[in-house]
Parts: structure tokens; C-alpha cells; sequence
């Protein structure tokens, strides 16, 4: 009796694993609506991690004052220097040259050590 009755549990055991595997599917379909800007939003995040915008690390500043000296600045800077990309950052009131973008202060050292034989008020500072 009791060799029938494990035999009948493991019958309608099988049997409930069938029906459960094929009562409970369902067809899958996924819409997704997307606001159309954020497309627009990961190319401007791409092109800022591009150009290291984002990213922590340390550059080094050439220059702290007004407009025309900080252009003139980066001029002289691109004219010597091809190696690190340079920009004009604009912190009320004034504007700064920054070269390079690091992600160690090995790195910006190293590169600092060359900038200064041009510009000797050169120093590596951390971007936070």
C-alpha cells in the first residue's frame, strides 16, 4: 500500500511540474516610452567624459585673471605645447587656463615639471 501511494505522489508530482510550465507562460512583449531629451542628454555626457569635464582627477592651471590675458595665455601654451589639451574655465570673477587632464598626481607632476620651464606660476590642482 504504501509503495502505491509514493508511486501515485510522484505521478501527480510530474504531472503538476507539465501543467505549471505551460498554464502559467505568457507571450512577452515590452513597450518603452522614452522622453525624446535623453538621447540629446547622452551625447552631451559622452562628449563631456570625452573631454574629461566630469571626471576627478587633477589638470594643471597656468593662469588666474581677466579675459585677455587668459587668452593670450592659452595661445602661448598651444603654440609650445601639443601634448595636453588646454581650456579657459571662467570662475567669478576671473578666468583660468587649465592643461591637461590627469587622473593621477603622478601624472601631473610629471607634466608639471616641463610646464613650469614656460609658465613658473604653474601648479597641479585637484578637480573635484
Amino acid at each position: 500500500m504504501k509503495k502505491r501511494n509514493t508511486f501515485n505522489l510522484f505521478i501527480i508530482s510530474i504531472l503538476l511540474v507539465f501543467l505549471t510550465q505551460f498554464s502559467f507562460a505568457q507571450p512577452g512583449t515590452i513597450t518603452i516610452n522614452a522622453d525624446a531629451q535623453i538621447n540629446d542628454l547622452l551625447t552631451i555626457k559622452k562628449s563631456l567624459e570625452s573631454e574629461n569635464k566630469m571626471a576627478q582627477g587633477y589638470t594643471i592651471q597656468l593662469f588666474y585673471g581677466n579675459s585677455e590675458m587668459a587668452k593670450t595665455n592659452l595661445r602661448k601654451y598651444r603654440n609650445t605645447y601639443s601634448t595636453w589639451p588646454a581650456s579657459i574655465e571662467y570662475e567669478t570673477p576671473n578666468y583660468k587656463v587649465w592643461a591637461g587632464n590627469f587622473s593621477t598626481r603622478i601624472q601631473a607632476d610629471r607634466a608639471l615639471i616641463e610646464i613650469k620651464r614656460r609658465f613658473s606660476g604653474a601648479f597641479v590642482l585637484e578637480k573635484k
